[in-house]
Parts: structure tokens; sequence; C-alpha cells
């Protein structure tokens, strides 16, 4: 663990760190609009089982789109924007506009992240865990874990985990404990944490 501590320590003292808090703040702005909160949510629908980047390209193109493009239309942009699921996530982002107006309230009325994020994997399809922490996240909240095959392999490479064969919320929230630990230690909050740990294993500061 202390090796991963000193890693991201010195990525506070480079110009990622710079990164990292400029991230940090846009995540904040978004948090302000209701639509804005819609499209992100519509982003972490994309991202299951797909790409971060190739999320980013689609939410870039097809913002307004996700507000009130028919299924069948939406489907099938998403398949022309190279999507793997198009039919499937286009189904989803039509169920959830049923919470379009008042995701920016329903978000507010919670003072507890992890209840708020138990709330989004019962009502929105196509949220587990991981997209439901990726999307509070990406709106200013910074006490959950993201939780991918990227901290996965990070995790594992440190010897701090063996890999597991799946994500139960059980294994989810011990290795989501693990995590706060990390970011205890390093003195970042979990929302820097994952930006960092990205960073170490992709090169990059993404969403």
């Amino acid at each position: 663990m202390k090796e991963i501590v000193e890693e991201i320590r010195k990525l506070m003292k480079s110009e990622v760190a710079e990164k990292v808090k400029k991230r940090m703040e846009e995540f904040d702005e978004i948090r302000k609009s209701g639509e804005g909160i819609f499209s992100e949510l519509c982003f972490c629908i994309l991202t299951a089982n797909f790409s971060a980047s190739g999320g980013i390209k689609i939410q870039k193109a097809l913002h307004d789109a996700f507000m009130n493009m028919p299924e069948k239309e939406l489907a099938k942009e998403l398949r022309r924007l190279g999507h793997r699921f198009p039919n499937t996530r286009a189904r989803y982002i039509v169920e959830a506009r049923k919470w379009k107006n008042n995701l920016k309230e329903i978000i507010e009325a919670f003072d507890d992240e992890k209840k708020l994020r138990e709330w989004l994997v019962k009502n929105v399809k196509g949220l587990g865990y991981k997209e439901a922490s990726h999307f509070l996240r990406n709106i200013g909240f910074k006490n959950v874990a993201i939780i991918d095959y990227h901290i996965l392999d990070l995790l594992c490479k440190h010897k701090l985990i063996e890999k597991p064969k799946s994500l139960t919320k059980r294994k989810y929230e011990e290795i989501e404990n693990l995590l706060s630990k990390i970011a205890r230690m390093a003195g970042v909050t979990l929302a820097e944490l994952d930006l960092y740990l990205w960073y170490m294993e992709t090169g990059k500061v993404l969403k």
C-alpha cells in the first residue's frame, strides 16, 4: 500500500495535480445544471462494458439527443458512433428520462452518498455500483469509489487484492474500504484518488 501512496504523493507534486484539480472543478460545475446532471447519467449508462473515451465521444455528439430523441433513432446513432450495445443502451436512456426533470431535486434530497448510490442502482436501469459511483463522482460527490478493471488491475499488481471473479455488493464495498484507506493515507478524497489511479494505469486524466 505504501508504494501506491508514494506514487500518488509524487503525482500530487507534478503537473498531473493541476489536471486533477481542473477535472474536480468541472465535476462541481456539472452538478449545478439539471440538464448537465442528466447528460452525465446517460454518459455513465453508456460506459458500462464500454470505454470511457468512447462514452465521452458519444456524449459530445448526442448531448441534446439524450433528452428527447426517439429510442430507435437514438439506437441508430449509438450504433453509428460505435457503441457495442446500441439497442440496450438506447432503451436504458429512454427509460431514465422519467427522472430527467427532477433528478437534481432527488439527488439534493439525500444527505448520504452511499444511500443515494443504492437509490440509483435500484431505480435506474443500466447502473450497477460502478456506474452509479462514476455518475456521483462526475457530478461532484467525493466519497464513493469507481471500481473498474483499471483499478482492479492496479490493486492486483500491488498485491493488495486477488482479482475477484465478480463484483458483488459485498466485494465492491470491501475494495472501496481499501481504497478509502489509501485515500486517507495519501491525503486525497476517493474522487481524486480515482483520477490519480487512472493516470497511473493509463497515463490519462479522464472523467
